[in-house]
């Protein structure tokens, strides 16, 4: 039976954070639902009323040039007096309901209470409505008989009128619109006739009609109150990831600069005394004192020697990668010769590369000018690669130095191995701090993994490239690429100009 994967902490606490996240945001959508007045949000509520008081506000006076434009076309079937008595009363009620709605703008919106205002607005637009209703009486005054389309007319105007008006508050839409609907509707029915009573149902029907496309608009205004509700949420969220994202970074760029400082203090105690353990043990490997009188004190002292060497040439590779990483790595610039550096280390290795019986060639391009760089940060850069190289090449195997131009005009240094080469998916894990690969972990000679980590940050400050070409069972090539820049090109030797006087002189 195969076992499920373990599930880091990390990851149990971020599940936990995002249920608790969906929990919370689903009880506080239910809380909202439950104190609307709307059955939608509460927090809908303020917004919903406030554009319907800004369109009961800004269409004040266009409602007003249409009730006086109705009362003037009434006045020729019905006496001005009663159209103007309509007409004032309509605009009165309008006059209170502007008034709720500037009041209603003016308000404390954190001591907003929807039940109240909705009530407030509602009983305006019931006194709104039924002032358009008294269009029905003027069926009794009316001079002629062929009043009812204008009747019809003038109610189906009223309706459109205040559902476009009221559209964000579905109930005073209803009040709004229903009693002059209900009044003008009867009044039709009672005069009689087919024409009266076709009329009569339309205007029902167009009750229904502005009635359903205000309820129409209304559900368009929660849903786009909605989408923005939802877009200031995430904004809000994506700003505290942002601020955490922010605060985590900072914490860590403190805990690497504290990291590298503690290195760089630890690595300057730790070579005191390992170079008089070093020391120390050279005199006793090489009886400078005298012989021992036990042979494995000398066997044991070298021992000592070459697991303190060892031990100190880490110790210099962790102060090196934390100078760099604090930004106290500086470069000792001047002209030095690549080709030169190359062979002195060359040298330096080919005792270690002889004991494996590898054999390590170097070839140097032609014509190659000097550098202009730190040279015992270059000379590191090589060492480490050979080191490398040799350390993971096979017994009889072949390790290849070459120094020559590169294609862009810069200078290059090549290792190349026949080595069992790294695979894939591990170079990354390679070229990290303390990475190591599988081939690394297996062999007997470990190191701390920070050999190729060093070279790239001093390729780096170089203004150089490092690469690492790899493949399984075929080797590996890594190649450390100087720019242009630093390459010290002959110049054209200066002709000083000669004055006209000397001119004169040779030419006389």
């Amino acid at each position: 039976m195969t076992s499920q994967p373990a599930v880091t902490d990390d990851v149990r606490s971020q599940m936990g954070r995002d249920g608790k996240r969906t929990a919370q945001k689903t009880v506080l959508d239910a809380r909202q639902r439950l104190t609307s007045s709307s059955g939608t949000r509460a927090s809908f509520d303020f917004e919903l009323m406030h554009d319907y008081a800004d369109s009961r506000v800004a269409g004040a006076l266009p409602m007003a040039a249409i009730v006086g434009i109705l009362a003037t076309v009434a006045t020729l079937w019905v006496p001005p007096l009663f159209t103007a008595l309509w007409a004032g009363s309509v605009v009165l009620a309008l006059l209170i309901v502007v008034l709720m709605a500037q009041r209603f703008r003016n308000s404390d919106p954190a001591r907003f209470n929807a039940g109240d205002w909705t009530a407030t607005f509602v009983a305006g637009e019931l006194v709104l409505g039924i002032a358009w209703s008294l269009l029905a009486l003027f069926t009794l005054v009316a001079a002629q008989a062929d009043l009812a389309p204008v009747m019809f007319a003038m109610v189906l105007v009223a309706i459109a009128a205040n559902a476009i008006a009221t559209r964000t508050l579905p109930p005073a839409t209803l009040m709004s619109t229903l009693p002059a609907t209900l009044t003008v509707s009867a009044g039709l029915v009672i005069q009689g006739g087919v024409l009266n009573y076709t009329l009569g149902g339309v205007a029902i029907c167009g009750e229904i009609f502005f009635v359903y496309l205000a309820r129409q608009l209304h559900g368009s205004e929660l849903e786009t109150l909605t989408h923005q509700g939802e877009k200031d949420s995430l904004i809000s969220e994506l700003e505290e990831a942002r601020h955490m994202s922010d605060e985590a970074r900072r914490h860590a760029e403190q805990a690497n600069i504290a990291k590298s400082q503690f290195l760089a203090t630890m690595s300057h105690e730790l070579r005191t005394p390992l170079n008089a353990i070093i020391g120390f043990s050279e005199v006793l490997q090489s009886e400078l004192l005298g012989p021992h009188q036990v042979p494995q004190y000398k066997e044991y002292a070298g021992d000592i020697h070459s697991s303190g060497q060892h031990l100190l040439n880490l110790i210099n590779e962790l102060l090196d990668l934390s100078r760099i990483e604090a930004g106290k790595y500086d470069l000792n610039e001047e002209v030095v010769s690549l080709v030169d550096i190359a062979a002195d280390c060359r040298r330096m290795m080919e005792l270690r590369a002889k004991s494996k019986g590898i054999d390590l060639v170097f070839s140097v391009g032609e014509n190659l000018p000097k550098l202009w760089g730190d040279e015992r940060a270059i000379r590191q850069v090589v060492l480490n690669l050979l080191s490398n190289a040799i350390k993971f090449t096979p017994q009889n195997g072949k390790v290849i130095l070459v120094v020559q131009r590169s294609s862009d005009g810069g200078q290059m240094v090549s290792v190349k191995d026949n080595g069992p080469g790294i695979p894939e998916d591990e170079i990354e894990t390679v070229l990290s701090s303390f990475g190591q690969g599988s081939l690394a972990q297996k062999t007997a000679e470990q190191g701390a993994g920070l050999g190729l980590p060093i070279v790239q940050k001093i390729m780096e400050l170089h203004q150089g490239r490092f690469d690492l070409f790899s493949k399984l069972r075929f080797g590996t090539e890594v190649i450390a690429t100087f720019p242009r820049a630093r390459v010290m090109d002959a110049l054209a030797p200066v002709v000083e100009k000669k004055n006209r006087l000397e001119i004169y002189s040779q030419a006389g």
